[in-house]
């Protein structure tokens, strides 16, 4: 059986809603983050050289990376689910937005989290010099690019009520990372309605919910 070893408050999440979609049985392996760092436990390394989560196992095959996991998981479960018609426009934003969840939309998530937390982890006399450099860095450049991408996601979705166009698909399983994660840094203002109701509608789907009931609940690390 698949079995998706789970880090808590990570991406994994996903992996168990899409696997719910679809009705595919799955086994999870809980594991927990060092409370300190936020790290993996390196019970992880055993699974996968990197240690990192999401990775699943199924059978003798082992895959990690979340968007490797969902082509894998569709190419060998979905039958056809979830996916658009080869050859259609919606095949081709379905693939985009596949890869743009964590090629271009998790970047700057990320430094905006890291800079963050650079003052509160310096030393005491370095501290000042760090959260300017941090400010700057997140005023200067990391704020402007989510700017410019939470407005291309509104306008993507004023254009239709998902993301690859006007059925559900798992380029919205990849992209519900992102927002989510942005969404927790800043609430959407009034200026992004598409952003605040997709986020409603993925949380109101009964996959969803069954994926944070076996999950558990989760943050946006």
């Amino acid at each position: 059986m698949l079995t998706v070893h789970h880090l808590n408050n990570s991406r994994s999440q996903r992996v168990l809603w899409l696997l719910e979609e679809l009705g595919v049985p799955y086994e999870i392996k809980h594991y927990q983050r060092d409370a300190k760092t936020m790290l993996a436990p390196p019970e992880l390394k055993a699974v996968h050289p990197l240690g990192k989560s999401p990775v699943i196992t199924d059978g003798d095959i082992t895959v990690a990376e979340t968007g490797a996991i969902v082509e894998y998981i569709l190419e060998t479960y979905g039958a056809g689910r979830l996916v658009p018609p080869a050859g259609t426009a919606d095949k081709r934003a379905y693939t985009h937005w596949l890869h743009f969840a964590e090629g271009s939309a998790m970047p700057p998530l990320l430094m905006k989290l890291v800079f963050g937390v650079l003052p509160e982890r310096a030393p005491a006399l370095l501290k000042p010099i760090v959260k300017g450099i941090s400010a700057k860095a997140q005023t200067g450049f990391v704020d402007p690019q989510l700017k410019a991408q939470q407005a291309y996601w509104e306008d993507t979705l004023s254009r239709s009520e998902w993301f690859a166009g006007p059925e559900f698909t798992a380029a919205d399983v990849m992209m519900s990372f992102p927002l989510e994660a942005a969404a927790s840094r800043a609430p959407f203002g009034p200026d992004k309605p598409k952003l605040t109701a997709f986020l409603k509608r993925i949380h109101a789907r009964p996959a969803y919910q069954r994926a944070l009931e076996r999950g558990g609940p989760y943050a946006y690390a």
